[in-house]
């Protein structure tokens, strides 16, 4: 039965899609057959008025039909430009991702459930909501210090009914992503149903504000000495499954220009910043802000960048920070071949394919941002050109790389909406340049050489027991090549009701996908 819906509850996700313009706006380049049919039949169903509306637009009025989990979905898939595309992905980016509030009542009823006290004890003062996403909605509060003083502290609490919600829809999201690997073979590298998997673990940490507040907390004390940038403290006495309690940010949001010019505050050093922060987070740290839009940068009275809501998470190992660092100097070096071996030294391209070949595809790249003005030049563009070519070598997806790339591409978004001649290179430099000495000179090749020694002795000590092992192992296939698999009765009983199930099921699911087409195509005439 949860198959028969979430099959109904696609259908209706696709007829919502289709009406209103978002799948008439896909690029239809290089589509045949039933794929191309399909884009044709949503041409013809959307609403005339969709064709006014860029596609952002488009996508904001589809999800606002479909609900929260779909604003979700939106908001991981813009992490994932392998996926849907870089354009599409940088459109999911910016959706502001606005829902109704609900009653103060739920909101107080949450907080009391979550940390076990009145909200008359937990805080001075609980306000109204000012702002409500799809997940959790916001409240100002007042709260007491030791010292008696009052702080001004932001309120973030979860929506009900939330989790319910997307455990159903996820259900929807899994059924396209098997049938996306099982009829669209060139998907298969993309590994759909692995996609779903992913999207489903960062939902349901993301639903557990203790662990948001774990990640703020992380990030705010990296990010403590750090210059022009700052990360609100978690109150971890308010804090909870359900609420999540810290500083209140006065500020103004960096998308708005106007207001940032106005208040005088230097917007080019502004884009110098959010830059340098955010690879100084990658490069440095392996950890960093992964929905770094401009609705969640305020810039505060002392000209501070302040991150919030950090519901999406990068991380990524010193393997990949090494991989980047080498391609970007590769590049400016111009050593070509290089960058192709640092792709095979990782691993990432297989050994089969040509190291030479691959370097004349790098080249192909790199040539031309050579004698350009380097305001001209796109680190991010540079990335994401790099990441096509791949694809022709069988470089299997990174997604750590991609979080990683879409990340840049709207970082450096924001760098340019404040300084339309931003010089990436030349604001990147200082700490990419520093990385590169500390991690690629000599002091890297000792530190690798004491990992790789106490590598040495950690497996030393495991020998004898990886040897009792291979024993064990031995033993169990020798009998079993001898005398067959076996299975218990119990386990071949459990394999035949199964195969029963599916049987009835998938016919079940055939029958009510017939009627439910019919009564779309009785209602459309």
């Amino acid at each position: 039965m949860n198959r028969v819906m979430a099959t109904l509850r696609l259908m209706r996700a696709g007829w919502v899609l289709a009406r209103e313009g978002v799948i008439a706006g896909l690029p239809a380049q290089g589509l045949a057959g039933p794929a191309a049919t399909a884009h044709g039949i949503a041409r013809a169903l959307a609403r005339r008025r969709s064709e006014k509306l860029d596609s952002a637009e488009r996508m904001s009025r589809a999800i606002a039909r479909l609900g929260p989990s779909y604003a979700k979905l939106g908001q991981f898939l813009a992490t994932r430009p392998d996926v849907i595309g870089l354009d599409l992905a940088l459109d999911l980016a910016h959706l502001q991702d606005r829902m109704d509030s609900f009653p103060m009542e739920v909101s107080i009823r949450r907080i009391e459930d979550s940390l076990g006290k009145p909200v008359s004890e937990l805080y001075v003062e609980l306000g109204e909501p000012v702002a409500a996403a799809s997940i959790a909605q916001v409240h100002p509060a007042k709260v007491r210090k030791d010292d008696g003083t009052i702080r001004d502290v932001a309120v973030k609490v979860i929506r009900p009914g939330v989790r319910q919600r997307f455990a159903r829809d996820l259900d929807t999201f899994f059924l396209f992503a098997e049938l996306q690997e099982k009829h669209m073979p060139a998907s298969r590298r993309l590994r759909p149903v692995a996609i779903a998997e992913t999207l489903a673990q960062s939902t349901k940490i993301e639903m557990d504000l203790r662990l948001e507040a774990a990640a703020l907390s992380e990030l705010h004390e990296n990010t403590e000495d750090d210059p022009g940038f700052r990360v609100p403290k978690v109150d971890w006495q308010r804090t909870g499954r359900d609420v999540l309690t810290l500083d209140w940010v006065d500020g103004i949001k960096m998308s708005d220009i106007d207001k940032l010019r106005e208040a005088g505050h230097d917007l080019n050093r502004l884009a110098d910043t959010v830059v340098q922060s955010f690879l100084r987070h990658a490069m440095r740290d392996g950890f960093f802000h992964a929905d770094m839009h401009p609705g969640n940068l305020f810039v505060d009275p002392k000209g501070d960048i302040v991150a919030v809501d950090l519901g999406i998470a990068g991380r990524i190992g010193l393997k990949e920070r090494r991989f980047l660092a080498e391609i970007l100097y590769g590049f400016i070096k111009r050593d070509f071949r290089r960058v192709a071996q640092v792709h095979f030294e990782a691993g990432y391209v297989p050994s089969h394919q040509d190291v030479e070949a691959f370097a004349q595809a790098i080249r192909a790249i790199g040539e031309p941002i050579h004698g350009q003005p380097a305001e001209t030049i796109s680190m991010a563009n540079l990335l994401t050109l790099l990441f096509e070519v791949t694809d022709i070598f069988e470089m299997q997806t990174r997604p750590e790389l991609l979080l990683l790339q879409k990340t840049m591409v709207v970082v450096e978004g924001n760098a340019r909406a404040l300084n339309p001649h931003f010089n990436m290179w030349k604001a990147s430099e200082p700490v990419v340049g520093d990385w590169i000495a500390r991690n690629l000179g000599p002091g890297a090749i000792l530190s690798d050489a004491k990992t790789g020694i106490e590598s040495l002795r950690r497996l030393a000590r495991s020998l004898p027991e990886l040897a009792d092992r291979t024993e064990r192992l031995s033993l169990e296939v020798e009998e079993m090549a001898t005398s067959g698999m076996k299975l218990a009765p119990t386990t071949v009983e459990a394999i035949g009701k199964a195969e029963a199930r599916e049987s009835r099921s998938g016919r079940v699911a055939l029958w009510i996908i017939a009627l439910a087409a019919l009564w779309i195509a009785w209602h459309v005439s």
